[in-house]
């Protein structure tokens, strides 16, 4: 008699079940983290803030571009920013998801 597989229910930390708000930010989470664009320019904040300017000339990205990225990122809080004048400086907010994307590299490139 073969026994059912029973799927598996996804728990946090406490090992209470995850609420449908918190599996959302997961999965949108992971969306950031899917598209190419988003990874370079979340790459290039790990180590220091930069302009929307500089982003787009380190990165050959038109400034549009990054800036639909950019607002991608900080609503989901793994960016913010500060003004200085009239210039936006963006940097890393959340050292979790920058330790994930630097495993995922690692994993990537590792032989």
């Amino acid at each position: 008699m073969d026994e059912q597989v029973k799927p598996v229910e996804l728990e946090n930390a406490k090992g209470q079940h995850l609420d449908e708000e918190t599996l959302f930010v997961v999965s949108q989470t992971f969306k950031a983290l899917s598209d190419p664009t988003r990874i370079r320019i979340l790459n290039l904040l790990c180590s220091d803030e930069h302009s929307v300017n500089d982003i787009a000339e380190i990165l050959d990205l038109s400034q549009s571009t990054v800036s639909h990225q950019l607002r991608f990122l900080k609503n989901l809080r793994l960016v913010k920013f500060r003004r200085e004048g009239t210039t936006l400086y963006y940097s890393k907010d959340d050292d979790h998801i920058m330790n994930l994307l630097k495993q995922a590299i690692e994993h990537a490139t590792h032989n």
